[in-house]
Parts: structure tokens; C-alpha cells; sequence
């Protein structure tokens, strides 16, 4: 038995037909844990879906009446990249559902992992990028409206930008330039770049890589933007430091890690150089 809970439901399918998101991931990693006897079935719980509520907290009232009416035009589906149905909306609601439970539950048992979401690519008025809604941003507006919470930290290790996160969380970008360690790993190629902003209730750090979607990266609290190729090493070594400098100038009452698989060496959207193990390390490091 886990000493915290998985959130997972079969309802996370999204249901995009043949498409380069692969929609079945969710219920594989489900079952792999069970599989290989990392999780038992009673520690997943099954998420209710989010109430439009908790989604006007993040989103404006005339993109839900879109999403919920089927309103959405030609250039907005272009914009979500996935082929837009009632039922895709009932997922997204559904994976904002499991993202306020695991934080929820993270409150209660100090972790607490959502097997669905991490869409951030969606902004207030409109979705991008395989992202209808912001689940995680969703999660933090809904704690700090019942009070569980005053101050969240988002740590997006996704290979691409987390342009919707730092746009619904509004950093303003400070002076600073460069992290403040003595560690900053050295490379053979081009050095990462870093982006220091000041950030309110909420710190939002980005690590990805600099030339890859999307083409605008509006700025977090902390963006990291890595050249092409990166590997394991030196990606550690800048996400140490990116979380260090985070956590001395902001301390948050929940963390919420967008643990994207995409600085993979062989993914096909990704151009990063991490392996297996680098990605197992980077997991441990936020942990």
C-alpha cells in the first residue's frame, strides 16, 4: 500500500481518435502500477469532475459558455489541436476534478499524484496545445478560495514552455537575468538561458527547451530555456539551481510538479537529451 494517493478515472480518455497525443497513456500508467505491484487498487481514487465553478476561478465566463455550448470557432479549435466533442469537455473537467483531489489529498498525506491534467497550455480565455482548461491552475484557485492554502509553487519540467501557467499566474518581470548559485553547470553547447521575474500568490518555474513550442513563452517567475540537446547532467544541474532560487525567495503552502515524460532523447515532439534514468533523477530532485 502507498503511503499516498494515485487519482485516476477511465473517463480521462480523451476521446481524439487517431492523434499524436496519445489518449491512452493515463489508463497504461494506471495499469502498470498495479502491474508491477507499485500501487494497490485501493490506493487510486476516482476523482469527481470539477465544478464550472471552480473553472470560472481560472476561466473567463464567455470561453466556458463556449466550451459548454460547443460554441468555439474554426481558428480556437485550430489553436487546441484536438478535435473538439461534449465529451472531450466532460474529460477536461473531469482531470480539473482529479487535480483539486490530489491537491487535496497532498495537504493531508504531504504528496499526492494525478495519473490525468498537467494542461499547461490553456489560458483563461481560450486553449492551446492539447489544453482545453488549466487543471492545475484550477486546483490552486479552488484551496485558496476554501482557505487551505495562501501561497502555490508550480515547477514545469514539460519539454515545452508552460505558456499558460505563467499567463494565468501574470509574473512581472524583474531585473535579474541569471541565478543567484555559485553551481551552475557548465556546457559544451550554447548555455541555457534564465528568465527571472517576480511572481504574487503563486511561483511559477518553467524548464524547456528554448526553441520548441510555444513560439510565444510569456514569462514565469523562473524560466529556464535550454538548448537544443540538452542531457541528463547538465538538465539536473539546472533544475537545482531553478529550484533553489525559487524556494529562497518564495515559500509556497503546496507544489504543484508538472511532470511531463517529453525531455525524452526519442520523443517525437521534444528535442531535449534526457534518458530513462536522467528522467527517474529529475523526479527524485522535485520530490
Amino acid at each position: 500500500m502507498l503511503p499516498f494517493k494515485l487519482i485516476y478515472s477511465d473517463d480521462y480518455f480523451l476521446p481524439i481518435g487517431e492523434h499524436v497525443f496519445p489518449a491512452e497513456k493515463y489508463r497504461r500508467i494506471r495499469d502498470r502500477v498495479l502491474e508491477l505491484g507499485i500501487a494497490e487498487a485501493k490506493d487510486i481514487l476516482a476523482p469527481s469532475a470539477a465544478s464550472d465553478d471552480d473553472i470560472l476561478l481560472v476561466h473567463t465566463p464567455q470561453y466556458v459558455e463556449k466550451l459548454k455550448k460547443g460554441m468555439l470557432s474554426r481558428l480556437e479549435e485550430m489553436a487546441l489541436e484536438i478535435p473538439f466533442s461534449p465529451e472531450l469537455v466532460r474529460a477536461f473537467w473531469l482531470a480539473a476534478g482529479g487535480s483539486i483531489l490530489a491537491a487535496q489529498h497532498a495537504l493531508k498525506d504531504g504528496i499526492a499524484v494525478n495519473i490525468g491534467g498537467g494542461f499547461h497550455h490553456a489560458f483563461p480565455d481560450h486553449g492551446e496545445g492539447f489544453c482545453m482548461i488549466h487543471d492545475v491552475a484550477v486546483a490552486i484557485r479552488r484551496l485558496q478560495r476554501d482557505g487551505l492554502i495562501r501561497t502555490a509553487m508550480t515547477v514545469d519540467c514539460d519539454v515545452h514552455h508552460g505558456n499558460g501557467t505563467a499567463a494565468i499566474f501574470a509574473a512581472v518581470r524583474a531585473p535579474s537575468d541569471t541565478l543567484p548559485s555559485a553551481t551552475r553547470p557548465a556546457s559544451s553547447v550554447r548555455p541555457g538561458r534564465i528568465r527571472n521575474a517576480h511572481a504574487g500568490d503563486v511561483f511559477t518555474i518553467s524548464l524547456h527547451q528554448e526553441n520548441n513550442y510555444p513560439p510565444v513563452k510569456p514569462p514565469s517567475s523562473i524560466d529556464v530555456d535550454l538548448p537544443d540537446g540538452v542531457g541528463d547532467e547538465e538538465y539536473l544541474g539546472w533544475l537545482d539551481n531553478a529550484l533553489s532560487s525559487g524556494l529562497r525567495q518564495f515559500k509556497p503552502d503546496l507544489l504543484c510538479y508538472v511532470a511531463g515524460a517529453d525531455p525524452y532523447r526519442e520523443d517525437q515532439l521534444g528535442g531535449l537529451g534526457l534518458t530513462i534514468e536522467g528522467l527517474k533523477k529529475r523526479d527524485e530532485l522535485v520530490f
